[in-house]
């Protein structure tokens, strides 16, 4: 055997055989939540047989399943076999804590996994499972989806509020919140000044669910509703922000494009527009949550896909926006800000 043979690195089939589990931890977390294992292990540890008679679910199941949440990170276990939760888990998977993730796992997880299971022949015909972003199809899921991604989309419209100093505002601010959905984005901004005045645009069916949000977060005195397309709506002009929440990447370009247009003239001068997306990089080689949420958009949309800076940037420049820039926020990338001139 040669040197160049034995120093070459062996290449084994063991980060594939991990990826062929990769389905696995959603759904693990998705029966946890469902069986209710979270909130029954809520204010003291448990056994399985414990669980069991709180949620009505097998003993020997539960255990298996919280023994692969343990692995998971998700639970901790003792030696007298008891569970108890994690920091983690205590923080995001109780389903009536502020910020929970449980039911984006409860429910949306599983609906977004089993249309995944017919990738291969999207592939192949170039249509997606269900186009949600056409208005028949996509009032039902977004309905259910858009409450269970506030927590992804209120901490960076918190931070959008601050960096736009709406707390010294001295008159009005007029907000556009296109594709509103849960309203998180406006009512972020309107809880930073009682001089923020919302108006959120989506789908008639969607309407409810914002108006319903908007009341709980006890805002709605300050919400105009507007019905319709985007593309379509007349929400009318002399705006001063105008926010798009995770909305560009089921557009597609095309959409997209003429929806910054119409933005642009919506607002006033010296307004900003800010935008929220899973930004790639100009190769399209990373990130790859961005990467595979494009594959998401693949599934679920006819024109969706992820984008990234210099191609929003390029359209903003297009409508005829001005200071492009990024805005480091929570989030899977940073706020992608531009000012009307």
């Amino acid at each position: 055997m040669s040197k160049k043979t034995r120093g070459k690195k062996q290449v084994t089939p063991e980060r594939l055989m991990e990826l062929s589990f990769a389905y696995a931890p959603p759904l693990i977390i998705s029966a946890g939540v469902s069986n209710k294992i979270f909130d029954s292990l809520e204010g003291d540890a448990k056994t399985a047989e414990q669980v069991a008679a709180k949620t009505g679910a097998s003993a020997r199941a539960l255990g298996i399943l919280m023994n692969a949440l343990v692995g998971l990170g998700l639970l901790k276990k003792n030696r007298q076999g008891k569970y108890s939760l994690t920091p983690e888990s205590a923080a995001f998977l109780l389903s009536k804590k502020p910020g929970t993730h449980a039911g984006f796992f409860g429910t949306i997880a599983p609906q977004l996994i089993s249309r995944w299971l017919r990738l291969s022949d999207i592939v192949r015909e170039g249509r997606p499972a269900v186009a949600v972003n056409q208005e028949t199809e996509g009032t039902e899921f977004f309905s259910q989806l858009v409450e269970n991604i506030i927590p992804m989309s209120y901490p960076p419209a918190q931070k959008l509020g601050d960096h736009l100093k709406l707390a010294k505002a001295k008159n009005e601010i007029r907000v556009l919140d296109l594709g509103a959905g849960s309203g998180i984005w406006g009512i972020a901004l309107a809880q930073k000044s009682t001089r923020v005045r919302v108006t959120a645009v989506d789908w008639a069916g969607m309407i409810p669910t914002t108006k319903r949000i908007t009341q709980k977060f006890g805002v709605v005195d300050r919400f105009n509703y507007v019905e319709g397309d985007m593309l379509e709506a007349n929400f009318g002009s002399g705006y001063d922000i105008a926010t798009l929440g995770h909305i560009l990447h089921s557009e597609g370009e095309g959409r997209s494009r003429r929806l910054l247009r119409k933005i642009f003239r919506a607002l006033k001068s010296g307004g900003t527009i800010a935008i929220a997306e899973w930004l790639v990089n100009d190769d399209r080689t990373e990130p790859l949550p961005s990467l595979m949420f494009a594959v998401q958009m693949l599934v679920n949309t006819e024109k969706g896909d992820t984008f990234s800076f210099n191609e929003i940037k390029n359209w903003l420049e297009e409508a005829g926006f001005k200071k492009v820039r990024k805005l480091k926020a929570p989030g899977p990338s940073p706020l992608v800000l531009a000012t009307k001139p």
